[in-house]
């Protein structure tokens, strides 16, 4: 028996913020993912970090079931402490994968609420793109499938711990005193969601976000990003990421050049590869 899942990853969030003080985020899932793979050849764990393997054990307790008999093994495209959900999709990852090989069917709510018993959690792993309350696993609603947009994805240097940075004493007062244009970047993600109202909505969290943690040159990478052929941006609001979004007619390469184009601009900038904007969710293959 061979059980493999995966779950995406994200390139930062869409918005991020609060509404009526209760925090939220708009996920960005991306094509770049976490793998957990299972097998019965032997009783094995690799590559699980703490938090996966509290994953693991909560997942047994919830499913009551009493111990793991099965090879796991976890492998990740996602760097850690970035800002791209590595945390949250290799704990998605090791939820699905416990409940399936012991044939048990488990919900996004359901591995949500596990995952941010843990920490503060994405909803990569829900169907589409959502927007959910990362503090307690939550989802509030579902935005669906929008554009595939393409994303260049870049680290504005060093690294942030989410447990740490949701425990700040003046996240809550700064987070609410942003709620207007909060507010504002998601009325531009009514329908219709178009590529160039989903960036803008996007790039005006991300100028919001500058208060609570500041991405140096921010405005003149949007500034030069459009000139480049760009819709504008989104970061990691929690995290150090910035991605540069364009349309999804633009080829790999467009977005790669236009890359390297603002890197060599702004050299505290370091771009790490393309992606794409997709549906979240989970995939699980037996054989």
């Amino acid at each position: 028996m061979k059980l493999t899942v995966k779950v995406p990853g994200s390139c930062g969030e869409l918005v991020q913020g609060t509404r009526k003080g209760v925090p939220f985020l708009v996920t960005c899932p991306v094509n770049l993912y976490t793998t957990v793979i299972v097998t019965d050849e032997a009783v094995y764990r690799k590559g699980l970090g703490a938090k996966a393997e509290k994953a693991l054990e909560r997942t047994l307790h919830y499913l009551g079931e009493a111990s793991f008999p099965y090879g796991i093994a976890l492998s990740s495209e996602l760097p850690i402490g970035k800002g791209m959900a590595s945390s949250s999709a290799d704990i998605a990852a090791v939820c699905y994968a416990v409940a399936a090989v012991f044939g048990h069917e488990i919900t996004a709510p359901e591995v949500s609420r596990i995952a941010a018993g843990i920490e503060p959690t994405d909803g990569i792993f829900f169907e589409g793109v959502v927007r959910l309350n990362h503090m307690t696993g939550e989802c509030y609603e579902s935005l669906g499938e929008l554009p595939r947009m393409q994303i260049a994805i870049f680290d504005t240097g060093g690294a942030v711990d989410t447990l740490a940075f949701h425990q700040r004493d003046d996240l809550s007062e700064l987070s609410v005193k942003n709620e207007e244009q909060t507010e504002a970047a998601l009325a531009l993600l009514a329908e219709p969601r178009t590529a160039a109202s989903i960036a803008a909505a996007a790039t005006k969290s991300a100028l919001a976000n500058q208060a609570i943690l500041h991405k140096a040159q921010l405005s003149e990478i949007i500034a030069e990003s459009r000139t480049l052929g760009a819709l504008g941006v989104n970061v990691a609001h929690s995290g150090t990421i910035l991605g540069v979004l364009f349309s999804p007619e633009r080829k790999k390469l467009f977005v790669e050049t236009q890359a390297a184009v603002l890197q060599k601009k702004f050299p505290h900038l370091t771009f790490l590869q393309s992606a794409e904007l997709i549906s979240g969710g989970t995939i699980i293959e037996k054989e």
